[in-house]
């Protein structure tokens, strides 16, 4: 037999058991937040009508989507998140009532040149509110992730919230010329990467004047969550109708986080914050982790337009996207599992004599059908090695049946962490096994 050999697509990852069993944790807590709100789920398929994709991203970001054509020379395209295809469904369904709350946990792609934490693939949790152009919407989205993390343990999180039309204003009274906007957010985007002085030097190589340079960056250093934060940044924009239009959004969405409960501490007006500025509108967001400093682990903001691409009628919208694959680095940081197993299994029945494989197989099943995550030993090796297979699997509860238990009427129960055992009912087995599980 000709030998194949095995190798993965560089920026392509495995997820083996143990991998998987962390990422199913962090997508099931997620998942039950976004539907504590009221949201419902939704999928589409990975592949898209490149006609779909094209022109919702803008130049440099189309580049990185996977763009082939299949057997019938139709053009295609890998999705390449998950809001292009919800406004693809919205203008598809009209009759879908709104608001409509929905939330998308799937894969996309990027054709990105692989480099550390950068992936051709990966899983991204979208939470959205189409429909209404009301501020509580945006409200109830910071309050979604705020929520989330906090149930996955994290702590020392920041929402950052700026606004669209407050970089558009930024570069009004800074007499930018309009054209030159989306260049000029680029380089404040990089701001944590590079400072001050890296983003001064950008603007100098894109032809900015040392006096705008300088009302700009004295614009993106203000931040703060209390009234004379606004009135500073009130006082700066003056008769800038955008800013001054986008300032009030930021507030009323504060005064309906406090009404939401989201403490002070979690969120701040960051005019720093200029991302997404193809296609948001509104409010926009990010939360950045002070410990470990990872980068985002969340962003979003409202998209007012973009369904519009499709409905021919424009169709308010906000929402987010979390990282799942930043999520779970931080939560391997700072050693967020709680006595996570590395298996889902609960319970390994052994093979300790062959003629009882019945009755094992009538056990297994029993505690299957209890509730009861079980596995049967269906190798063939001695006991001692049946529990150092329970060991490496991380399956913390073993059953050891022999004659003379069976005889009695009895099951030996082998906690593997504690390295104790007991004797128990046959009859009993199921509702002892739930108590130790917590079941």
């Amino acid at each position: 037999m000709k030998k194949i050999k095995p190798q993965l697509l560089k920026g392509t990852r495995d997820f083996l058991p143990e991998d998987m069993v962390k990422r199913q944790y962090v997508v099931e807590k997620i998942r039950q937040v976004f539907e504590r709100y009221g949201f419902d789920p939704l999928e589409t398929p990975a592949i898209e009508r490149w006609e779909t994709l094209a022109g919702k991203y803008g130049e440099e970001t189309e580049r990185l989507i996977y763009r082939f054509q299949d057997r019938g020379g139709r053009d295609l395209g890998l999705r390449y998140d998950l809001t292009v295809p919800l406004a693809r469904i919205v203008a598809m369904h009209p009759e879908i009532p709104k608001p409509f709350k929905r939330y998308q946990i799937q894969s996309v792609w990027r054709a990105e040149k692989p480099q550390r934490g950068r992936f051709r693939e990966f899983v991204q949790c979208d939470v959205d509110i189409v429909g209404t152009s009301d501020m509580t919407a945006d409200a109830e989205i910071i309050s979604v992730v705020y929520d989330a993390l906090s149930e996955l343990g994290l702590r020392g999180f920041i929402i950052k919230i700026n606004n669209r039309k407050v970089v558009r204003g930024m570069v009004n009274i800074a007499n930018i010329p309009v054209e030159l906007e989306l260049e000029v957010a680029r380089s404040i985007d990089k701001l944590d990467k590079i400072g001050l002085e890296g983003v001064k030097d950008e603007l100098v190589k894109k032809g900015i004047g040392a006096t705008a340079i300088d009302r700009l960056l004295e614009i993106i250093e203000i931040r703060g969550r209390d009234e004379s934060t606004f009135k500073e940044a009130t006082k700066i924009f003056g008769d800038s109708e955008d800013a001054l239009q986008g300032l009030k959004e930021i507030e009323e969405v504060f005064r309906y986080l406090k009404s939401l409960g989201i403490p002070d501490e979690n969120y701040i007006l960051d005019l720093s914050l200029v991302r997404g500025l193809d296609y948001y509108t509104g409010p926009v967001f990010e939360t950045v982790m002070e410990t470990p400093r990872i980068g985002s682990i969340m962003g979003g903001g409202r998209y007012d337009n973009l369904i519009g691409m499709f409905t021919g009628t424009r169709v308010p919208a906000t929402g987010t996207s979390i990282g799942l694959d930043r999520l779970i680095t931080v939560m391997d940081e700072l050693n967020l599992w709680h006595n996570q197993t590395p298996t889902k299994t609960e319970v390994l029945v052994t093979r300790f004599d062959k003629d009882l494989t019945d009755e094992y197989l009538k056990v297994a099943q029993e505690l299957r059908k209890s509730g009861i995550n079980t596995d049967f030993y269906t190798g063939k090796k001695d006991l001692r090695a049946q529990l150092g297979y329970a060991s490496d699997r991380g399956i913390p509860i073993v059953l050891i049946i022999g004659t003379n238990e069976l005889e009695k009427g009895l099951v030996t129960v082998k906690m593997l962490k504690t390295r104790t055992q007991e004797s128990i009912q046959r009859d009993k087995i199921v509702e002892f096994l739930k108590n130790k599980l917590g079941k």
